[in-house]
């Protein structure tokens, strides 16, 4: 049953960076005209109409800009600029925002196997004073693991209730779908808040030992967005998160030798990616 829900959700979550690969969609500088439409899912689909965040904002600043991957779905725009702006009314310093999605959206020549739609956003737990700093400077910023080694829990001289804080001020967010974390942030999350409902929303997975990576729900009446399956019941701090600290789990398969075609995305993307 554990691992049935965990490759369940393994369908929704991003995957480990992968290799380079030649990608059309990383080449295209643009978004397209019209009306914004998520189409597909986070790991398969692509973006109608996407805008770009503001590279820096009220309590943020965009990160690593050269990558041309600030682009999403208004509602996600919207989301960031609120977030940060209540994260600094909160007493937080400028948030490091990571990538969103490229101008069309789709697959990433690397880094990430979702952020496909525009409705996925990566927030660095990064709480330290910040001030403004010009883009080039913020090309190769480095953020210290909030993780011990052993990925057991959270390293207490990095990981402090504002961190917690910042956490849930997104997993309460309403139109969040899910927040993702290394599972030895969840651990601790657990051990502190234990049966409160936010938690549900916060997922465990490998990686995200430095940022939290927050995906929204489709946008109202955005018939072409398929949402990700639903999260199970209870606030995850069972057996399910137990497994991660597994030699399974520390061992994750190896893809095959040799892969076949990777999977079509939706038709719409298709035509999306030939539009001016």
């Amino acid at each position: 049953m554990i691992r049935a829900v965990l490759l369940l959700l393994a369908f929704a979550l991003p995957a480990q960076a992968q290799a380079p690969r030649s990608n059309a969609w990383a080449e295209v500088a643009g978004p397209t005209a019209g009306t914004a439409r998520s189409i597909g899912g986070a790991s398969l689909g692509c973006l109608a109409g996407g805008v770009q965040l503001p590279l820096e904002g009220v309590g943020y600043q965009a990160v690593r800009v050269s990558r041309n991957r600030h682009w999403g779905h208004p509602i996600t725009i919207r989301f960031v600029q609120d977030f940060a702006a209540e994260a600094q009314r909160r007493g937080l310093p400028d948030l490091w925002i990571g990538d969103l999605a490229q101008p069309r959206g789709g697959p990433m020549p690397w880094g990430h196997v979702s952020h496909q739609t525009g409705l996925d956003v990566d927030i660095w737990l990064d709480l330290l004073p910040k001030p403004p700093q010009p883009r080039a400077a913020r090309e190769e910023i480095r953020i210290t693991s909030l993780v011990l080694p052993d990925q057991s829990g959270v390293d207490p001289r990095h990981f402090t209730a504002r961190h917690a804080a910042l956490i849930r001020q997104a997993a309460e967010h309403p139109g969040v779908d899910r927040v993702i974390v290394n599972h030895g942030i969840k651990r601790s999350l657990c051990a502190a808040h234990r049966g409160e409902a936010w938690l549900r929303r916060v997922r465990p997975w490998r990686g995200h030992d430095s940022h939290m990576h927050i995906r929204l729900r489709c946008a109202p009446g955005d018939a072409a967005c398929q949402e990700a399956p639903p999260i199970p019941a209870g606030d995850g701090c069972d057996a399910s998160l137990d497994w991660w600290l597994s030699e399974e789990a520390r061992r994750p398969p190896r893809p095959p030798a040799r892969p076949g075609p990777p999977p079509a995305l939706p038709a719409a993307c298709a035509g999306l990616l030939r539009a001016p």
